[in-house]
Formats: structure tokens, sequence, C-alpha cells
């Protein structure tokens, strides 16, 4: 068995980091404590359930650092963005799927191929003998938490995460809402409707604003010291900033036109998304909430169009743990004082579904290479791969590592004289480089 690769956590990292390390040969053994052992967020067993959110964002690989990551994963025979691309939904220029479509879809694949083999049940203490992947994600259990904690000698660092509210679709009053892209971005008509828009006006939407700073909220308990993590905010907290944030962030009305009132311009819109591909259920986009369940029906159904609005699933806000990568992890992902245990995925400190299926797609491969007995570089910073797997693993600075998405500021700096370029011209230069350096790392020493 000392060839064999244990993976802890059957979530999009631990999935893709399985599906890796299998399809290169390696025998693999995924331990997966759900459904056994529940969490907060999740809502079955499937492997790779998502559960915040049901888009993988931007499917631009020529002007977004997100696309581009999806370009190299799917040149990397990626089998979450095979997956996703199986059961894709209109969303405009992101890439959004059916969550639960895609769910089954990793788990036939996971359960079917000949090197994987499923131990389900808890793992409680961080494994002493043997090649593992910890991919168990920002809800990694207590115990095993506690664990990585003493071997590492350092706290976990956390934040909190918030889930948004999913809607029934015939609960929806469509002659207030109406179907449309904003900027009607898309290629096709489907695409260019792909989002429902709920308007408000001035006055609802101050009135909205003050039902939410007045609205009950999660209380945590004392001493908690989590923060927020930007990219995911709660509404409330985002209104507690300022009353115009929520209308310059997921409320902004531009790119939008009323289709039942085209010469008013909305004051704001709430935008929702369709959630699965019979178009059943739609998830409220960046509403992300910590009120309490009574609070949210509440003020959610001031939204125009909501009025009568049925939930299938209401919104909720639990703490995420991630390990200070910088200081804990080398290059490849290995624990510095157990370099037979790698981890993977949203736990180091990336966040979102796309860079924690990457960063196991990395470990499965690096994994993979070491059992069996192959070389294997580092993918070159200027990749999107890359520059995530430098920033969290040295790039970063330690005192104040926070999760971070993929973004170009993370990329190696252009020349002076093409930086001076505009912003299109120079990002496209950033993804034509990423390529040919992904192509070239995946093609291995020539």
């Amino acid at each position: 068995m000392e060839n064999t690769l244990h993976i802890i956590g059957g979530g999009l990292a631990g999935s893709e980091a399985a599906f890796q390390a299998a399809e290169a040969g390696v025998k693999v053994i995924l331990h997966e404590m759900r459904p056994q052992v529940e969490t907060f967020a999740h809502q079955g067993g499937d492997f790779a359930e998502m559960v915040c959110s049901n888009s993988f964002r931007s499917d631009d690989d020529e002007q977004n650092a997100v696309g581009l990551l999806h370009w190299e994963m799917r040149a990397a025979n990626g089998l979450i963005m095979r997956m996703a691309q199986k059961h894709r939904l209109p969303a405009g220029g992101a890439l959004a799927v059916d969550r639960e479509a895609f769910a089954a879809s990793v788990t036939e694949v996971i359960n079917a191929h000949p090197n994987i083999t499923v131990e389900y049940g808890e793992i409680t203490e961080l494994p002493t003998e043997g090649h593992w992947i910890i991919a168990t994600g920002p809800l990694t259990s207590t115990a095993l938490g506690e664990s990585i904690a003493k071997e590492t000698g350092a706290d976990s660092l956390a934040f909190f995460d918030a889930i948004a509210p999913i809607v029934y679709a015939d609960s929806i009053d469509m002659s207030k809402a109406w179907m449309q892209s904003r900027y009607d971005k898309g290629e096709t008509e489907e695409e260019q409707k792909a989002y429902l828009n709920c308007p408000m006006n001035k006055e609802q939407y101050e009135a909205f604003i003050d039902a939410l700073l007045e609205a009950d909220k999660t209380e945590f308990h004392e001493g908690e010291t989590a923060k927020y993590f930007d990219g995911c905010l709660p509404i409330e907290v985002m209104a507690e900033r300022g009353r115009e944030t929520l209308r310059f962030g997921p409320m902004k009305p531009v790119g939008l036109t009323n289709a039942h009132d085209p010469e008013n311009k909305a004051y704001a819109v709430v935008q929702l998304r369709r959630d699965n591909a019979l178009g059943t259920l739609y998830n409220i986009v960046g509403f992300q909430t910590k009120m309490k369940y009574g609070a949210q029906t509440d003020v959610l159904t001031m939204i125009p169009g909501l009025e009568n609005a049925s939930f299938a699933r209401l919104g909720g806000i639990h703490r995420n743990t991630f390990l200070n990568s910088p200081t804990l992890l080398d290059d490849q992902m290995r624990l510095k004082s157990r370099p037979s245990i790698r981890f993977a995925g949203q736990i180091t400190g990336v966040e979102g579904y796309v860079e924690s299926a990457a960063m196991g797609l990395l470990a499965g491969r690096f994994a993979a290479a070491d059992i069996l007995g192959q070389p294997i570089e580092t993918p070159p910073q200027v990749t999107a791969m890359g520059c995530l797997v430098h920033h969290i693993t040295g790039g970063a600075e330690a005192k104040t590592f926070q999760p971070m998405n993929v973004n170009f500021g993370l990329f190696p700096p252009v020349d002076a004289k093409t930086g001076r370029k505009n912003r299109k011209v120079r990002y496209k230069i950033y993804t034509d480089r990423a390529k040919e350096n992904w192509q070239q790392w995946l093609d291995g020493p020539q």
C-alpha cells in the first residue's frame, strides 16, 4: 500500500486530485465523511457539491484570470471543468452549472474509475504513514483541524463565509421581473436572457436598506475573531459600510433595461441566476446573508417581484478555516514538517470553486509524480496555476495572509513598454503567455 495515494475530502479539490492521480496510473483511496458526518453547508452525499453558488464565474480565457484558469484545467483533462461543461446553464459570459446534476456526474466518474476506491468515514487524526492529500476544505472537522494545528504548532486562520438564498421560479412575479443579462451579454438569445431582474426605485431601495440594517442577524460566540472574505460578504455587512454600497455592488442597475418600463431607469436591480437545468430554481446573485431565517423572509419579500417568493433554501453563514500556507507549505503544497502530506483546495487559502479545484488538480499531479518516481516542476508563475500556488506557498505576506481569488495582480508583470498598452491588450498578452507556458509544463521535460 506504500504506493497508494490517500485523499481526505471529496469536494471539488479532492475529487479533481483523485481523478488526476488515478488517470496517471496511481491507486487512490478517497476518504469522505459525508453523508455519515454532516456539515452545516452540504445538502447531500455526492462528491463536488457546490454549496455557495452554482457559478464558476467568467469563462473568458483571454480577458479574465479565472477564465484562463478554466482553460488551463481543460487543457489538463480536468474532471471538474469537463463535468461543468456537460451541465452548463445559460449565464451570459459566466460558467454556471446545474449543481445537482454536476455533482452526480462527478460522483459517477469517481465511483466508476478502476484506480479509485471510496471509503466513507471521518479521519480524525493527521496520518503518520503513506502518501496523503488533505482536501477537507473550509469545513474541516473539528477533530482533524485540532490534529493539524497540533502538528503545525500554529492555529488555523479563519473567516466567515455566507450562502445566498434560492427561490422557486414559479413564485416570482414576472409582471414586475424580466429576463436579461447585463448589457445583453451572450452569443445566443438564451444567454442574453440568462438572468432574472427585479427593479427597485429609490424609495424601495432606501426602505430595503433600512430593513436590512435592522433585521435580526446571527450572532457569533464571544471570542470569535474570524474575518469576512471580501469576495463573499453578507449583504448586511455591505450595507453597514454605506447605504450606496449595494447599489454599486450586486444591486447595480447598469446595463439593464426594464422590459415592463423601458423609459424609466431602475435605481437598483436585484439579479437572480438559474440554479438548475429545469429552470425551476433561481439563486439571488451576491445575496449571501447572515440574517436569521424569519428576518430573511421578511426582508427579501420586499424586493419587487419576490413579494410572494417561496424559498427552496434560505441563506446562512458558517466559519471557514484555512492554513497559513506561506509558512507551512512548500512550493508543491507539501507540509514542510511532514512532506508525505499535501494540502489542496480552499484549506490552502485560495478562494473560489475554480481555484480550489485547480489546487486539487496540481496536488494530484504532484503526488502521482512522487509515487511514480517521475520528476515534476512547479508550474511557471506566469500561468494561472503557477501564480496561485506561488502566492499561497510563499508569495503572500504570512502575517496578513487572507484567502485570494486568482487575478492578474498575482501574475509577473509584462515589460514596461507593453504595460503602457490598454488593459484589453495587456490582459491578452498575459493569457497568451500563460497558455504557451502551461502547455509546455503539461508536455513535461523534453
